[in-house]
């Protein structure tokens, strides 16, 4: 795994009306601050990569779909260096993946489960001179999305 990456198992609860998730409480170990909660849906298949942030750190977890989230570590000096990994996420677990500052990461809807939808409690504010992007084709280096078409 990347260094700083973690998942958490949490529990959801199910009855005949549906389901709760727990996604970050202030009392768990793993929680840091909180800066805002934001949603971002994603499209049957589409990918929405590459990002890192400067100081932020986001915790994400699935509140509708099947996601495949993208990690790929270019930190200087970091054990895990040139190292990519992918999680796969969906609806029907309860998992928060926190993803430390630094760490590029993306994510893609799985292709034929329909749109996504990803919630990220993040410890800063969005900040528009916090963060980097970069065209999913152009990390330098390799990372499996499976078959897809650059758009535009």
């Amino acid at each position: 795994m990347i260094a700083g990456v973690q998942v958490h198992v949490k529990p959801i609860f199910k009855d005949e009306r549906g389901w709760v998730k727990r996604m970050l409480r202030v009392d768990e170990s793993h929680f840091i601050q909180f800066g805002e909660i934001y949603f971002s849906a994603c499209r049957d298949g589409a990918i929405k990569a590459w990002h890192r942030h400067k100081v932020m750190t986001l915790n994400y977890m699935v509140v509708k779909g099947d996601i495949l989230v993208g990690l790929a570590d270019l930190r200087a000096g970091s054990l895990t260096y040139g190292k990519t990994e992918s999680i796969r996420l969906n609806e029907g677990v309860a998992h928060l993946v926190t993803i430390p500052p630094g760490v590029w990461n993306g994510y893609r809807a799985i292709p034929g489960t329909g749109e996504a939808i990803l919630a990220n409690c993040a410890t800063h504010s969005h900040l528009p001179d916090e963060i980097e992007r970069m065209d999913v084709d152009k990390l330098p280096v390799i990372f499996d999305w499976g078959a897809y078409e650059v758009a535009g």
